[in-house]
């Protein structure tokens, strides 16, 4: 029998109910701006959208919903079975927005959480929606899983979208602003300084921000400006001081320098001679630039008034297509791609606070905007960029710090390599410090008995260690190959510089293929041992990159077993040179064999189950999309498989439904670090089986990139991962949400006389226990 065969089947072993959390059907509307908390039987609270919706937020008749009550008579394809993968990235930006509205989370946390929720929308707009406006311009059939039509989509996310930004107002100037004033941080306009503040600014103005303003004026001879995407922008009505003036009435654009702080720092005791606005412990007051610019914007245009003015934004397509096939250097063609890039449709206006209606016809005018897509906010623009107010010195309104330990094996005395060749090493990041990578690379590039390191890099970051590693390496005589993707998204400008210098310093650099992304996180070091040459494998779940490991999850695995190394070494002669492997010893490799192996696994963990019983599937993950993985995992609910799944972003999977996903629960975790680990474990008839790495169950990832999945095969690190980390997160009742079979989430509370869990704490508490167990100091990521 065929796969497609075998997942359509209706028929199967059905297991009884899985009692869930939060499986009441509890509403919350967030129009409030506050989500509104009830209790069921699990002590969870659901937060809805508000309105008539059927299945997944889609507007309609109770018919279609009926199937959430038994589906037993369903395909596994039918389209009601899965959740829109827009729709549902919205979701995901909802939770995020109540982890804003969180008291229990630290204030400045709260002030971090809600600019988290403003950066994902940016990208949501730049990424995801000019697809769906050409798509339902054109009229061209619904291509996804769900079959939801693509005008139809446009206007739930218009709907969702508004909601949440109307929610956020109020959680920013009811609750947030005024509780920072509360701790002595107040945002202040120009009409609130003292005098002597006021000459600070001023000086400040005329000295570094009015040199690089540029204002553009729009009329006959000088069409309306390009405006770069998400910059911020003032629109100035302009009047004529003399009556003799040929045109009375002029418009402008002036746009915000994106070169200069956001923040004006100012305190009570400002002296007058201080040339820098920069936070110092005594910080309590914050001016916005934009404010300051409007302020004192009318010297750019001598003879005219400011009659009018406002802020805008606007946000651009990012989503091209880079023109690989027909491209003879890739590198060229990602260059301009980047550039074409600037110049997409826009997509989003968003206007600021009190902007007349004569400015916002203007602008609606030359930009030729439909309404509805059009926001008017009363919020700050761009405030994304609030997330620079974590810089201020208030450690009380923070989480704790993190001080990241270094495990036994990578201490800074020992040898990296001996530690490895003795035993696995599995290190979990930001707990376990990033330094522990970087060491291995670092001793790897001084190491004289090293001859080789090959790496793959995605996104490393500015200020790269590792690319410093490499470097290094190359200059000590080493064989140096780094396999550099340069389609990583916004990051090609990055990753082209990065290409470059490693160029130059002789390393072999590789871009990558046409057509495929590199998303693999590999390192493989060779090293000269008692006469024979040994190879040494690093492959995690996370970028090479240090700053992002310090507030992502994720997992890297060290080892010297042949097998695994091998396979690594196979991988990075295809990347390099030219070739295809039909098997791969240990590793789940993509595109085609990632998707087999995990196929494989999840149709052997029902045929076990089908003849012993016990069967049971846990995936760890980042977003969960791909309709044939998750055909497969209702083929397995239905023959009474339990599949318990974490998944923080992107989920098409519908738990709970009778006679489909009865026995498959789906929560997320968002709390003060980004979940970004993917693990996968099967009970597999008691021989347990894990994979680590860099892989999410979408399509995207399974057919059009280059990702691996490695095997834990060491059971003390597999038993540690499952208990430690996976076990914990399913416990959590703090920081977790639970989905419904409807699309809709439920926050988890403590039932009635339990302990808070917060998972994200517990796995701190216990690694600083092995800490102090190993007598290793606790430091900070380097």
């Amino acid at each position: 029998m065929s796969q497609e065969k075998a997942v359509s089947e209706k028929e199967g072993v059905k297991a009884g109910s899985v009692k869930k959390e939060g499986a009441g059907p509890v509403p919350a509307a967030l129009k409030s701006g506050k989500a509104k908390k009830r209790t069921d039987t699990k002590a969870a609270a659901r937060t809805k959208p508000a309105g008539k919706k059927g299945a997944a937020g889609q507007p309609g008749a109770q018919k279609e919903a009926a199937f959430l009550k038994d589906a037993s008579a369903l395909g596994l394809r039918d389209p009601r079975l899965y959740i829109n993968r827009e729709i549902s990235w919205i979701e995901f930006d909802r939770k995020v927005l109540e982890t804003a509205m969180d008291k229990r989370v630290p204030l400045l946390d709260r002030v971090k959480f809600l600019a988290i929720f403003f950066n994902n929308l940016d990208e949501f707009y730049m990424v995801r929606v000019m697809n769906l406006q050409r798509q339902a311009r054109s009229g061209v059939a619904p291509t996804g899983a769900d079959q939801m039509p693509p005008a139809r989509q446009l206007s739930e996310i218009r709907r969702r979208v508004q909601e949440m930004l109307d929610a956020a107002e109020v959680l920013w100037f009811d609750e947030l602003k005024p509780a920072l004033a509360k701790k002595d941080i107040r945002f202040v306009k120009y009409e609130d300084l003292t005098g002597r503040q006021k000459t600070r600014v001023n000086r400040y103005f005329d000295e570094q921000i009015f040199p690089i303003l540029t204002p553009q004026a729009v009329d006959a001879g000088r069409p309306f400006p390009m405006i770069s995407n998400t910059s911020i922008n003032i629109v100035a009505e302009l009047e004529a001081v003399a009556a003799s003036a040929p045109v009375k009435v002029r418009f402008a654009r002036v746009k915000c320098p994106n070169n200069l702080p956001r923040f004006l720092f100012l305190t009570d005791a400002d002296k007058e001679g201080s040339e820098t606005f920069a936070v110092t412990e005594d910080t309590n007051q914050v001016l916005l630039v934009e404010d300051l610019i409007v302020r004192r914007m009318g010297q750019l245009f001598p003879g005219y008034k400011v009659k009018n003015s406002g802020l805008f934004r606007v946000t651009r397509n990012t989503d091209g297509e880079i023109e690989e096939d027909e491209a003879d250097d890739l590198l060229s063609a990602v260059r301009d791609y980047v550039e074409q890039r600037r110049f997409g449709s826009v997509v989003r206006l968003e206007l600021g606070r009190g902007m007349p209606k004569r400015l916002q016809e203007f602008l609606v005018q030359h930009l030729d905007m439909h309404p509805s897509q059009i926001f008017k906010s009363k919020m700050p623009l761009a405030f994304s960029e609030f997330m620079g107010l974590m810089a201020l010195d208030k450690p009380g309104l923070k989480y704790p710090a993190m001080h990241p330990r270094i495990p036994a094996a990578f201490d800074a005395e020992g040898s990296v390599f001996e530690a490895i060749a003795g035993h696995d090493q599995m290190v979990y990041h930001p707990y376990d410090s990033f330094a522990c990578v970087l060491r291995f690379l670092h001793q790897a590039a001084l190491d004289p008995d090293v001859v080789a390191i090959k790496q793959t890099l995605y996104r490393c970051g500015r200020a790269s260690p590792v690319v410093k590693s490499l470097l290094e390496a190359r200059r000590l005589g080493k064989q140096v190959t780094a396999v550099v993707e340069l389609k990583a998204r916004f990051d090609e400008e990055q990753n082209i510089n990065w290409a470059e210098e490693l160029e130059k310093a002789g390393v072999n650099v590789v871009y990558g293929f046409a057509g495929l992304k590199i998303h693999a996180k590999l390192c493989l070091v060779v090293r000269r041992e008692g006469g024979g040459m040994r190879r040494y494998v690093h492959i995690g779940t996370g970028n090479y990159n240090a700053a992002s490991a310090k507030i992502y999850t994720d997992l890297g695995l060290f080892t010297t077993n042949d097998a695994i190394c091998n396979d690594v070494q196979d991988l990075f002669n295809i990347m390099t040179g030219f070739g295809f492997i039909e098997n791969y010893r240990e590793l789940f490799v993509s595109p085609n064999l990632l998707r087999r192996n995990m196929s494989a696994l999840i149709e052997e963990e029902i045929a076990l189950h089908m003849k012993e019983g016990g069967g049971h599937i846990i995936l760890k993950c980042n977003q969960l999309v791909d309709p044939d993985i998750i055909a497969l995992l209702y083929k397995a609910s239905r023959a009474g498989v339990k599949i318990e799944c974490i998944v923080r972003g992107i989920c098409s999977l519908r738990p709970g439904i009778p006679g489909v996903s009865d026995t498959i629960t789906v929560r997320s975790i968002v709390g003060e670090l980004l979940e970004h680990a993917r693990v996968y474990w099967f009970r597999h008839g008691g021989k347990e089986k894990m994979y680590v790495g860099s892989a999410d169950m979408m399509t995207r990832n399974l057919n059009g990139r280059i990702e691996v999945l490695a095997p834990v095969l060491d059971p003390d690190i597999r038993d540690n991962i499952l208990e430690q980390i996976v076990k914990a997160q399913l416990a959590d009742n703090v920081h977790a949400w639970v989905l419904a079979g409807d699309g809709t989430y439920t926050k988890v509370v403590p039932e009635k006389g339990a302990a808070p869990y917060d998972s994200q704490a517990e796995i701190g508490r216990h690694l600083h226990l092995l800490a102090q167990h190993d007598g290793k100091r606790r430091v900070s990521i380097s």
